[in-house]
């Protein structure tokens, strides 16, 4: 297991305190595969957050880091690869004829949801999913599906005639859906890194009058600090921020009030029980049963708790 964004591991050079890089984990995982000296049955590498998987097509010069580094694990005599939500899966065809899995963490995000929020009414007139750009519809519709909500999409309106900070600026977000106004909307994407475009995304949705947002993203990197969702929450354009807990996340981002952190400790414990047994872990990769049971118990809670208040 590895988990390549965790910039809290420290190591001294030349009397200098350097923070550990992707890179750096990487060599180590290398180093690990390499002491084991194909002794091992088997080998099965889980990396939540998939090594320079941003990369992950080639349109100018880039170097495609992520398709090479999974040939070479299987080189090494890798089995299986277990990623988490990868940017775009189809890095997978670089290694046709090995195993890899990406695994979508939404049972745990609704679980979180549910927890957290007491008063959610769960049909398409109330709630609805929201995908921030045309790449991650895919997963906004899974949701949609499961949970039998409406769905809209943001399109990045972007200056192709300039350059900043090495991309293209985003212009402007152009919404694709149906009228947001008085609903709880659920922004639904791969990563939170600086966080600016999910907040863009979130402040334009209040602008239409939408009731509350939250935001579910496998990834919370937060590279541009926390100081944007604090004036966000405070502002009350986010209600919540629901991230995984398969990177490193700071101390202080666990003790922020719009911050939930969703385990997925026990699932991955899930995940390497099912196949140190030799057994299929099909059953495990699709959580809609769990979805709607939790769902279903959420409505009966509901239930009782409104006869209980009639009641009284």
């Amino acid at each position: 297991m590895v988990d390549v964004c965790n910039y809290s591991q420290t190591y001294k050079l030349f009397g200098e305190v350097n923070h550990m890089s992707p890179d750096d984990h990487y060599q180590n995982l290398k180093r690990v595969i390499a002491a084991v000296g194909g002794k091992a049955r088997r080998i099965t590498v889980i990396m939540p957050f998939l090594y320079e998987s941003r990369q992950h097509k080639r349109s100018t010069r880039e170097s495609l880091d992520c398709a090479v580094a999974l040939q070479e694990l299987v080189r090494m005599g890798v089995d299986n690869i277990i990623t988490f939500d990868a940017h775009d899966p189809r890095v997978q065809n670089a290694i046709p004829l090995s195993g890899f899995e990406t695994v979508q963490p939404v049972y745990q995000f609704i679980k979180g949801l549910l927890k957290s929020e007491k008063d959610l009414t769960i049909d398409s007139d109330h709630m609805m999913i929201i995908s921030p750009d045309e790449g991650g519809m895919k997963r906004a519709v899974y949701l949609a599906n499961v949970l039998g909500l409406d769905i809209g999409m943001f399109y990045k309106r972007r200056d192709y005639t300039r350059v900043v900070d090495g991309r293209n600026p985003i212009v402007a977000h152009e919404f694709l859906g149906s009228d947001v106004e008085g609903k709880d909307l659920i922004i639904y994407d791969d990563m939170i890194s600086s966080g600016e475009s999910c907040l863009e995304v979130a402040r334009a949705l209040k602008e239409r009058k939408a009731r509350r947002v939250y935001i579910f993203a496998t990834f919370g990197l937060f590279t541009n600090g926390l100081s944007e969702f604090d004036k966000a929450y405070k502002d009350g354009v986010i209600t919540k921020v629901f991230t995984t807990n398969l990177i490193y996340q700071t101390p202080g981002l666990l003790e922020r009030p719009w911050y939930w952190s969703c385990g997925m400790s026990k699932y991955i414990a899930y995940i390497i029980d099912t196949l140190n047994h030799d057994s299929s872990i099909s059953d495990l990769l699709d959580p809609v049963d769990r979805i709607q049971n939790a769902v279903a118990r959420y409505r009966e809670e509901q239930a009782g708790a409104n006869q209980e208040t009639s009641a009284e």
